[in-house]
């Protein structure tokens, strides 16, 4: 997109034309008299004398050049800036060995926990489908058995976030297993609280060392909403918190939480005797619990016993919870008369050097 900063200057153009036209009629062709014009006949023009009006030429188109510096071109670029209200959210994740058992997954039987690490991908990335991804939102992620633990903090490098899960495995020693749900809640609602306090010091410590994740750790203007999204397949029987103190730390704070059971309500069981005997392996999924944290700070609960299911359930989060996008479109603009200065220059030095030499005139 190009412009003219002052587009008044082209009536200049007229001016220009005027005084082209009122010198050429007045300049004095050099004459000489001879007693008949038979004796000049047969001479013809030189190429010297059929060019001796380009010096008059270069000036006009000079003069012309230099109009048109003075309106001043510029070229614009536009540049849309995004800003949003956007959701923070800590996907927290249950990898105690229950994880393990299996649910459908797009036509063949996968571990819980490897279903529950696509979908997450999904939800933050986008499908290509009907769940779009949350590229403006930060999210984080906890991960809990016995112990719970922050994989990753808030941030809006998803790619990296979704290797990190990837990545993630269900917990492999005895010691290390358990449900500690209250804890883990803790944990994710203690990361939003001072959510906006470290995005700001990650935007600053990208901009420090110059590196190009600036653009991942842009500080927001404002966070619309704090979220939970709490998955889990059992009952929380380890941490120092309850479930209950923990929602309500979290509802202190203003963080919702989404809470979702993977897999049945009912005690589970896995078939291992050869005569198809049931042996239970324990209690299912804690329904009134997980419905009461979640009431308690305002959010819902969810059942999911297959892939389908959950992708559901991630769709109905991503209906209730809207990032709203701010996008203000201006255009910059660069100054571009040097070019016709330049030129104007260089048809100016043109004439006098014709002029002075080859195309030089007698008085």
């Amino acid at each position: 997109m190009t412009r003219f900063a002052l587009p008044m200057a082209f009536a200049l153009l007229a001016l220009v034309v005027a005084l082209f036209l009122i010198r050429s009629r007045r300049r004095l062709r050099p004459r000489a008299t001879f007693s008949s014009s038979e004796l000049v006949n047969p001479i013809r023009p030189t190429l010297r004398q059929r060019v001796l009006w380009l010096p008059g030429l270069l000036r006009f188109c000079a003069l012309v050049l230099l109009v048109i510096a003075i309106a001043r071109p510029q070229d614009g670029f536009g540049i849309v800036q995004t800003s949003a209200d956007a959701v923070a959210i800590e996907m927290v994740v249950d990898r105690s060995t229950s994880m393990s058992e299996e649910m459908e997954y797009e036509g063949r039987r996968e571990a819980r926990f490897e279903v529950v690490k696509q979908l997450f991908c999904d939800f933050v990335l986008g499908d290509g489908h009907d769940l779009k991804g949350r590229p403006y939102d930060p999210i984080g992620l906890v991960v809990f058995a016995r112990f719970a633990e922050t994989i990753c903090p808030l941030t809006r490098a998803h790619d990296a976030l979704a290797a990190l899960m990837k990545e993630t495995e269900m917990v492999q020693f005895r010691a290390e297993n358990g449900t500690a749900i209250g804890d883990a809640i803790a944990l994710a609602a203690a990361r939003l609280r001072s959510a906006e306090e470290d995005l700001a010091k990650q935007f600053e410590n990208a901009i420090e060392s110059g590196t190009d994740d600036a653009a991942n750790a842009e500080p927001l203007t404002t966070i619309k909403s704090k979220v939970i999204i709490l998955l889990t397949d059992g009952r929380s029987n380890a941490g120092d918190i309850t479930p209950a103190d923990a929602a309500q730390l979290a509802a202190d704070w203003g963080v919702k939480i989404y809470a979702i059971g993977i897999g049945e309500a009912r005690d589970r069981f896995f078939r291992t005797l050869p005569n198809g005997i049931p042996l239970p392996t324990g209690p299912g999924i804690d329904e009134d619990m997980l419905r009461q944290i979640a009431e308690i700070t305002g959010g819902k609960y969810w059942i999911a016993n297959s892939a389908t299911s959950l992708r559901q359930v991630y769709e109905q989060i991503d209906s209730l919870e809207k990032t709203e996008i701010h996008s203000v479109e201006y255009t910059n603009y660069n100054e571009s008369f040097t070019p016709f200065a330049a030129a104007m220059l260089a048809l100016l030095a043109m004439e006098a050097l014709l002029g002075a030499t080859i195309l030089r005139r007698s008085p």
